[in-house]
């Protein structure tokens, strides 16, 4: 797998390229971090943990259930595990999340998640309200 950094405004994305299954994984905290603007790590991970808890007592485990873990590089440079997801799955959660950043981070996911060809070399950033590195 290779990871990359991509930028949203001034929030950075951490994500994955699984060549096997030819799949982008994206961290699913991060992603909240962007929809709920906050500066903090810690309290956009305890959102995703309340949303996670939501989601299931609303019965849409499917989400939840549909996330992984897998190992990223986290801001202290080690690697942890993270919840991570497709764009697929995240397209379905952003709009558990009331937010104003919803509409960009979905079309950005829409437009990226689904890119056939990865233009991807390690530590590159990619600015995600374009794309374009």
């Amino acid at each position: 797998m290779k990871t990359d950094m991509i930028l949203f405004e001034d929030y950075q994305i951490r994500r994955l390229y699984d060549e096997e299954s030819e799949i982008w994984w994206f961290s699913v905290i991060d992603i909240v971090q962007v929809l709920t603007q906050q500066a903090d790590y810690q309290t956009a991970r305890k959102y995703w943990n309340k949303l996670k808890q939501r989601l299931g007592k609303e019965g849409n485990w499917q989400l939840v259930t549909n996330c992984n873990r897998l190992k990223m590089t986290a801001s202290d440079g080690k690697q942890r595990l993270t919840d991570v997801a497709t764009a697929e799955i995240l397209l379905r959660l952003v709009q558990s999340v009331p937010s104003p950043k919803a509409e960009p981070v979905k079309l950005w996911l829409a437009k990226v998640g689904y890119s056939l060809v990865p233009t991807l070399c390690v530590g590159t950033h990619t600015s995600l309200t374009t794309g374009t590195p």
